[in-house]
């Protein structure tokens, strides 16, 4: 086993009984009330779960790997938290150096982890730099807005560099979901209050589908009401709803609009309605570009490359790469 692969899988062992994470945890919620501590647990559970072990390793990188004697910038986003951390875990399983710039919003968590690493790995100080501006390196990996994106392609232009912009994901009902799906759909949608291009944005529904059904499902996300900052987004897009006298669903924490736009508000929830399938699949080839991921009961029936099962859009493995662009062959792939 390569011996980057065999410091995460203990790297993870150590963050499961790491005493230091509530400390951790209460600093960066006070540094971004968006990050709370439900959601920085389940944001880690989830890493050290679906990408720290040794069985996700093996099915991800099952052969040998080869030594990437390059520096790679990389840039995180700060909209989740370790939004970056497996664009990280390619870097370093390959040998890579690493500049590394964190957003302002996510600048706890992910240097913790960093310290836990190098004391399993002495030598990793002079591979990763964490720094405040981008320099002497061979190539980019960089997350942002569609705005910022803009200002990655020119400063940028003349390096090897993945570049994201956002993009959102979507769910497909059919009308045939059981209740435990729809509670799953739930998480989808407001885990990290949908701030990620992983949650579900929009629903695509058949025809004559009750939306208000939806409602008792999502119950378990009714603490948000009580959320200040969700609810500053809530009370702001509900006036411009009904200022436009825009026909929307409610309950006391979010609100669904029939829309063809794919992103909706934060509080905000679209669907639309479809009656064939093979348009539908048409329409999901057309946008792929503004799509991360398709939810569904049935993911292998909507022939999109990224498809889930309800609940588990914020469960990317190793191997599900970010708009489909894989990392490790671009990184191999460095001259």
């Amino acid at each position: 086993m390569n011996e980057a692969i065999g410091n995460l899988i203990e790297l993870g062992k150590r963050l499961k009984v790491s005493d230091e994470l509530p400390d951790i945890f209460d600093l960066a919620e006070s540094r971004n009330p968006w990050f709370t501590k439900k959601f920085l647990n389940y944001a880690l559970d989830a890493v050290v779960n679906d990408m720290l072990s040794e069985a996700q390793f093996l099915k991800w990188l099952p052969g040998e790997l080869p030594v990437v004697n390059k520096t790679v910038g990389l840039i995180f986003a700060g909209n989740l938290p370790l939004v970056g951390l497996h664009d990280f875990l390619c870097c370093y399983v390959l040998g890579c150096k690493m500049k590394i710039k964190l957003s302002s919003k996510d600048d706890e968590l992910f240097p913790f982890i960093l310290k836990k690493l190098q004391e399993i790995d002495k030598g990793l100080a002079e591979r990763v730099e964490v720094v405040d501006r981008l320099k002497d390196f061979d190539a980019v990996i960089a997350t942002g807005s569609d705005n910022t994106n803009r200002y990655f392609e020119y400063y940028f232009r003349n390096y090897p560099k993945i570049l994201r912009k956002n993009r959102n994901s979507i769910a497909i009902l059919t009308g045939e979901e059981t209740a435990e799906d729809l509670e799953k759909l739930a998480d989808d949608i407001f885990l990290y209050f949908g701030f990620g291009c992983r949650n579900v944005s929009k629903l695509y529904v058949p025809q004559g589908y009750d939306i208000k059904i939806l409602f008792p499902h999502f119950a378990k996300y009714s603490w948000l009401h009580q959320h200040g900052k969700f609810m500053n987004n809530y009370d702001y897009n509900r006036t411009i709803l009904l200022l436009n006298k825009t026909a929307h669903l409610a309950n006391e924490f979010i609100m669904i609009v029939e829309s063809p736009s794919i992103p909706s508000p934060i509080s905000v929830l679209h669907y639309e309605v479809w009656n064939d399938e093979n348009l539908l699949k048409l329409n999901l080839k057309e946008n792929g570009d503004k799509i991360q991921c398709v939810v569904s009961a049935e993911p292998k029936r909507w022939n999109f490359p990224s498809s889930v099962s309800f609940g588990q859009s914020q469960h990317p493995a190793l191997w599900d790469y970010a708009d489909n662009v894989n990392t490790i062959d671009f990184l191999t792939q460095l001259k």
